[in-house]
């Protein structure tokens, strides 16, 4: 038996989200927003967090600075159940923060990095990594210290026969270079969303994109937000409609269908109940405003999910 589900590894930083501004930020101007969250952020610990909370044993592996921002990080991760003892505090260095405003259709997020660009591999405990049955990693192009290890790394996941998956998320410097293709070698499940499988695939079209990543991993999921989420393995495509909801807010929803998806995956369902599921975890995170606050509320994720025809495994606060 192993020790967790899951162990997850990446960036840890909080989100700082304001609302209501107008849709023009004009230069040497004060605008005023009419409401404010302060939430875990970061693609790994929003997915971390959020499968923790639908049942999942979860370790985490990051690093944080010596502040108040890293400290809040870590709390909200252990209150939802993960492990954080794989969370290395660097205590001269800064917590990385996301400052998020989001726009009737677009949002501008602008992040310092922090600890992110620090997180390296003498920091990992390669025990702990491989005591899970599945290992994840996301924000492959935030993690800049780590990233000439991880083909190697990924190897040495599958080979301590671990299913592996990936969500490389966007890259800041828009080059998606071939490192991230040897990865891919060794993992089981690709996780973008439609623009970031285009751009990795080299085309502008969702079919050639599921076709051409098909051949580079066995399972390819795409989230495509209202459209829903498509996948292919091997020669048999799978799609899942999106919930019809109307958001209070968008931050997180990939994470989150990350982690529903993933969390039915490491159980062994079908890939078409694996999609269904990460489109309700998705919607689910979009009813509250942040990417985690949705699921620490418990009667509000368990009535949402029942009500949907699906469940948590945990009955954790």
């Amino acid at each position: 038996m192993k020790r967790f589900d899951i162990n997850v590894l990446g960036e840890l930083n909080c989100d700082l989200i304001l609302y209501g501004l107008p849709p023009v930020l004009e230069p040497e101007r004060e605008h005023l927003a009419n409401d404010f969250a302060m939430t875990l952020g970061s693609s790994s610990a929003i997915f971390a967090h959020n499968i923790s909370l639908l049942g999942s044993r979860v370790g985490f592996t990051s690093c944080i600075g010596g502040d108040p921002l890293g400290k809040f990080c870590v709390e909200r991760l252990s209150e939802s159940g993960v492990d954080v003892s794989g969370v290395k505090c660097l205590p001269s260095k800064n917590t990385g923060v996301t400052v998020i405003l989001p726009f009737a259709k677009k949002r501008q997020i602008l992040t310092y990095p922090g600890t992110t660009f620090d997180l390296q591999y003498a920091h990992l405990d390669l025990d702990y990594l491989r005591s899970a049955a599945h290992f994840h990693l996301s924000s492959f192009f935030l993690l800049r210290a780590l990233r000439p290890t991880l083909p190697e790394l990924f190897f040495q996941m599958k080979q301590a026969g671990l299913t592996t998956s990936l969500d490389t998320n966007d890259d800041p410097e828009n080059l998606w270079a071939d490192d991230v293709k040897t990865v891919l070698k060794s993992v089981d499940v690709f996780l973008p969303n439609e623009q970031e499988a285009c751009k990795l695939a080299g085309t502008g079209d969702l079919d050639n994109a599921l076709d051409v990543l098909s051949r580079l991993v066995p399972i390819v999921v795409i989230k495509c937000g209202a459209q829903g989420a498509f996948a292919k393995r091997g020669k048999d495509r799978f799609h899942a409609a999106s919930l019809s909801v109307q958001p209070v807010d968008t931050v997180g929803a990939g994470d989150s269908f990350n982690a529903g998806f993933l969390h039915k995956f490491i159980r062994g369902a079908g890939l078409q109940n694996c999609l269904e599921y990460g489109n309700v975890s998705a919607a689910l995170s979009t009813s509250r405003a942040g990417g985690t606050e949705a699921f620490r509320d418990r009667q509000h994720r368990e009535t949402f999910l029942q009500r949907r025809g699906q469940r948590s495994d945990v009955n954790t606060p």
